[in-house]
């Protein structure tokens, strides 16, 4: 079984109160509602043998229109790690949302791994709800659409291998086709929980992000991440500024990367 290194890759951030990110509101939670702001992330795995990409994030256009601050533009964080993107050749994309699935064109030769229920959800009937589609970009939508007729997408139901020792799994709630990915590495398997788990403190309060479509399945999809990791430690939330605070940086200090195949150096609290 390969073992990989595996990069979180920040690219954004925005900052907004601590009510903004749980659905429910935390007990005895700051009156005065303290900050907590949010990261933006893609994932790199990579080994001698290949690099696979796990989301593609946003352009300078989806930028302004959400108001976030843009730290290093993702395909130039990918060139500053030693990936060109026209040379990807597998990208896993764990939901449609504009933060996950932008930039697509610029991956021309690469396979996009993404769940049959994603695009179901994402191209149906609940994109009638403005409250459901507001985190979708239907540009991305339709770039995406347009991979599927060029026979450039490999459609996962449920559980699926993209290479040995790289899984994909469903875990929705945030999103109907949400996955995550269980990549193995030296110390054990790391699952990136991508919108399964925007913070630590979603896990630790079992308390949503308020951009769901189902709690219950939420909630049950946080006993997956646990099962799949085996351990909390190895369950990487996916917007959680912590995540640079708790483990190693890249040792290029130019590049806003981690590496999360090395274990957490400092708390989750």
């Amino acid at each position: 079984m390969p073992v990989y290194e595996v990069f979180a890759l920040r690219y954004a951030t925005h900052q907004r109160p601590a009510s903004a990110n749980l659905l429910y509101p935390p007990e005895g939670g700051d009156p005065h509602d303290g900050p907590m702001p949010i990261d933006y992330f893609v994932w790199v795995i990579r080994d001698a043998e290949r690099v696979v990409l796990v989301d593609t994030g946003f352009d300078w256009p989806a930028c302004a229109a959400y108001g976030r601050t843009m730290v290093r533009h993702p395909l130039e964080g990918l060139r500053r790690l030693g990936v060109d993107p026209s040379e990807v050749r597998d990208v896993i994309v764990t939901h449609l949302h504009y933060d996950h699935a932008g930039n697509l064109p610029a991956f021309p030769n690469a396979t996009f791994h993404l769940q049959d229920a994603e695009m179901a959800y994402a191209t149906g009937r609940c994109m009638c709800h403005a409250r459901l589609r507001g985190a979708f970009a239907v540009e991305d939508v339709c770039a995406m659409v347009r991979k599927v007729y060029e026979g450039r997408v490999a459609f996962v139901d449920g559980d699926g291998e993209v290479a040995p020792g790289i899984t994909v799994h469903a875990v929705p709630g945030h999103t109907r086709g949400l996955q995550c990915v269980r990549v193995e590495t030296e110390r054990g398997p790391v699952v990136l929980a991508s919108d399964a788990a925007h913070f630590y403190a979603n896990l630790a309060q079992q308390n949503p992000f308020p951009i769901v479509v189902d709690v219950a399945a939420m909630m049950e999809s946080w006993r997956r991440l646990a099962r799949l990791a085996g351990d909390p430690e190895r369950i990487v939330p996916g917007h959680d500024p912590l995540v640079m605070a708790r483990y190693p940086r890249h040792p290029d200090m130019e590049i806003e990367a981690v590496l999360l195949h090395r274990s957490p150096t400092g708390s989750a609290s």
